[in-house]
């Protein structure tokens, strides 16, 4: 079977207290989801409802920034320090979708 190209075998081991702050920002905003779903169903006011998905938004991009700064504390700076300069590259391309 092939591969897809898109997908990446590598994997990023974390400590418990890393995965326990990225799952509770991720619930967070997940919870704030739930909330906006419910604000749909009971026909609540539109801007009230733009209110919370720009919570929603931030919280997503503050989960991205922690993160974005452990990737690179970790990932790029040990491919660095090894000799794998793709890794600069790759955090290049990254950084250019995360700010679009």
């Amino acid at each position: 079977m092939e591969k897809c190209p898109h997908c990446s075998d590598r994997k990023k081991l974390r400590t418990e207290e890393e995965k326990k702050d990225l799952l509770k920002r991720l619930r967070r905003a997940e919870g704030q989801i739930r909330g906006i779903e419910n604000m749909i169903e009971n026909d609540a006011y539109c801007p009230d409802i733009l209110a919370q998905v720009s919570a929603v938004t931030a919280a997503l991009n503050s989960f991205n920034k922690e993160l974005l700064a452990c990737h690179i504390r970790s990932c790029v700076t040990e491919d660095i320090r090894a000799g794998k300069e793709e890794s600069i590259d790759e955090l290049v391309k990254l950084m250019q979708k995360l700010m679009k």
